[in-house]
């Protein structure tokens, strides 16, 4: 008998979430899953869904507490008669799992960053500490150990599974021409800026560098040119070698075009995408050495990792790299083995299934 699974998540940018959808897919068309999907009816793989029989609602919650949010997921649950419920954010974990009180549907929900999950606040318990929850599932084992932490009792019910990649999604990506210099190394930085990024360290990292370096740094993403970076570039001594592209549709392109990868995280991240996009790339990876970042990058095999808030580490590892070309390329093209090889969607999915599985026999 094929197992009954709700699915709760907003599916609009394709790139940004293909490595989830892509689970569902699979279980769905590979597996015998029984898969409904409540997602935005504008979410650009809503097509993709239902040419493998995925049912699509045309629904996700666009606010927390409301009741008619609530009443339209639980007349779903009680006329679905789902096993299983899966929710992928805020909105629908608060709304779905007070839509499942008195249903005998087991709950999993999902987490994608460390920090911020603490027993003495009230709100976990509208989610992850809620006790309705009946599997967290964890991006990395940073999350599954800092929520165990936090949790009274069943600690179990958090396991990590990382969200994996087909390298050969990126296979048909086109480098764009950047219109620099021949002898260029250019240095991509993917982000929408908040703190955890660590943007500030990756700039001073150029305060190291030489004034005759070709060193090229292209900034892309939403808050690039924050009035704060604006001091830390005009000292820099490759401050015209400092590009700011901002918020761009061609991300994948710009990081093809690229030698390397930079993302100077201080905390919070967890196996980012970004970094994963440019390592099935080919592009060698300079990340830093947070909890979120385990086994997303072996220094020195896969690319470079250094201390957090460390701008000299930072500015080491970018020098290093261009200055050795044959370095840059071998650690990207081992870069993308390490994906294809520890972090790729098959497993995933099979992890995906073994849990499902496990809640539906528990």
């Amino acid at each position: 008998m094929s197992i009954k699974v709700l699915v709760i998540a907003n599916y609009r940018p394709t790139v940004a979430v293909r490595s989830e959808a892509e689970i569902f897919i699979a279980l769905q068309k590979d597996f015998g899953y029984d898969i409904t999907i409540m997602t935005f009816a504008d979410s650009e793989y809503v097509e993709r869904f239902k040419s493998v029989g995925i049912r699509v609602i045309d629904f996700h919650p666009e606010a927390k507490f409301k009741p008619a949010y609530i009443r339209r997921i639980r007349e779903e649950l009680c006329t679905g008669n789902y096993q299983v419920m899966h929710l992928f954010n805020n909105k629908a974990m608060i709304n779905g799992l007070l839509a499942a009180i008195n249903i005998p549907v087991k709950v999993a929900i999902y987490r994608g960053y460390t920090g911020n999950i603490n027993w003495w606040d009230p709100f976990m318990y509208l989610k992850y500490l809620s006790p309705r929850v009946d599997k967290i599932v964890c991006l990395v084992e940073a999350i599954r150990v800092l929520i165990r932490k936090n949790l009274f009792f069943n600690k179990d019910k958090a396991i990590t599974i990382n969200k994996g990649h087909d390298v050969n999604w990126y296979n048909n990506t086109v480098p764009v021409d950047l219109g620099l210099p021949q002898n260029a190394f250019k240095i991509t930085c993917v982000a929408n800026i908040r703190p955890m990024k660590g943007l500030q360290y990756l700039l001073k990292a150029t305060h190291y560098l030489s004034k005759d370096s070709n060193i090229h740094i292209l900034l892309m993403g939403r808050g690039m040119d924050h009035p704060r970076f604006k001091k830390l570039i005009d000292d820099s001594p490759i401050k015209n070698q400092i590009i700011n592209l901002g918020y761009r549709k061609d991300v994948l392109n710009v990081v093809k075009a690229s030698d390397a990868f930079v993302l100077p995280s201080i905390k919070g991240e967890a196996i980012t995408k970004s970094v994963i996009e440019a390592m099935c790339l080919e592009v060698a990876p300079i990340i830093t050495d947070i909890p979120g970042n385990v086994g997303l990058v072996i220094d020195g095999d896969s690319g470079l990792v250094v201390p957090p808030h460390n701008a000299k580490a930072l500015a080491d590892a970018m020098v290093k790299l261009s200055s050795d070309k044959d370095l840059t390329i071998r650690l990207g093209k081992k870069a993308r083995e390490h994906i294809d090889k520890n972090l790729n969607t098959r497993d995933t999915v099979k992890a995906f299934d073994a849990m499902y599985k496990d809640l539906v026999a528990s």
